[in-house]
């Protein structure tokens, strides 16, 4: 039997706290009920939301192994924790847009909602101090965070979620508007999926009223929050 006691805290972030294990090869994450946005300007939390989002994930993460994509998912544990593979997280987020929303409407002055000619790619620093800033591909390899070939399986992989994700929503009746995704490496080099993927880190929009269904109804208090959470899970868990 597996030895999943919890040991030393190894990270905590926004929305996770990632423990080592007996197994070296192993962590522990666990899913908090904390809510951020606006790179943790504003805060708040609701009982539940970290078994939500661990459910969701718990039940995405297979299927996406299924359809060939490697990730750090091995079981859930808990209504709030999973054991995953330990890997060294990549610095750089993958943001992969659908549909103009958010910032990147904004800053670009296009109408939200705006189906985009193809998906559209981008990266961030992950740094909490620094707002997770925008960077490209030079930046990342001049500055050693990841090299060309890291980058170029990343990208691969962060298409083949889109690919996949897309359509398995669709026929659940919601828009994958756009989401980002993170990704670490496994002692042997192999860059895999990791983190979540979940109203936290996703935009979803009901396919017939666009009604949003993700963060966003934290984000611009829009209410309804915990509602929106646990329709998605009950839409993604539908056979």
């Amino acid at each position: 039997m597996t030895d999943t006691t919890r040991s030393e805290l190894r990270y905590e972030g926004k929305a996770k706290r990632v423990y080592a294990t007996p197994n070296p090869a192993e962590y522990l994450v666990e899913y908090k009920d904390d809510a951020t946005a606006f790179n943790a300007q504003k805060r708040g939390s609701w009982a539940g939301k970290g078994a939500t989002n661990n459910a969701i994930t718990a039940a995405l993460y297979p299927k996406l192994e299924a359809a060939g994509i490697p990730t750090h998912f091995i079981e859930k544990l808990s209504s709030t924790e999973q054991r995953v593979k330990a890997v060294t997280i990549v610095p750089v987020e993958v943001i992969v847009r659908n549909v103009a929303a958010g910032s990147f409407a904004k800053k670009l002055g296009l109408e939200e909602g705006k189906t985009l000619a193809r998906p559209v790619v981008e990266y961030c620093y992950k740094s909490d101090a620094l707002g997770d800033p925008l960077v490209n591909t030079d930046t990342a390899v001049a500055l050693g965070w990841a090299s060309e070939g890291d980058l170029a399986r990343i990208r691969e992989l962060a298409l083949q979620v889109r690919d996949f994700l897309t359509p398995f929503f669709e026929q659940r009746g919601i828009r994958l508007i756009d989401f980002k995704l993170e990704f670490g490496k496994l002692p042997s080099g192999q860059i895999v999926l990791a983190d979540e993927i979940s109203p936290d880190t996703c935009r979803f929009w009901d396919a017939e009223t666009n009604e949003k269904m993700d963060k966003d109804r934290f984000r611009r208090d829009l209410g309804g929050v915990e509602e929106a959470y646990g329709e998605m899970l009950r839409r993604v868990e539908q056979a």
